[in-house]
């Protein structure tokens, strides 16, 4: 049995992010890696801090995220879960 273990925070973090369309794979590449983690958190933290409510601070970060692929929102990436 294989029982996997998710920080709550990231896990809030990640689902909101997922809202703003950003594809389970590239939130996997982040997640997987506890430095980009740490990058991620700090950026969510920093928003929240300014006074962004968790949408506001998700979609500002998914903007980020595809700014830093040079893509877009694509809907048939809605579809992978």
């Amino acid at each position: 049995m294989v029982v996997l273990t998710m920080n709550v925070h990231r896990l809030n973090i990640y689902k909101r992010l997922r809202d703003f369309k950003v594809p389970a794979s590239i939130l996997d590449d982040i997640f997987s890696e506890e430095k980009d983690i740490l990058v991620l958190e700090t950026a969510w933290e920093a928003l929240i801090k300014d006074g962004f409510k968790q949408d506001d601070a998700a979609n500002e970060i998914s903007k980020m995220i595809f700014k830093e692929l040079d893509d877009k929102p694509n809907q048939s990436l809605d579809d992978e879960k």
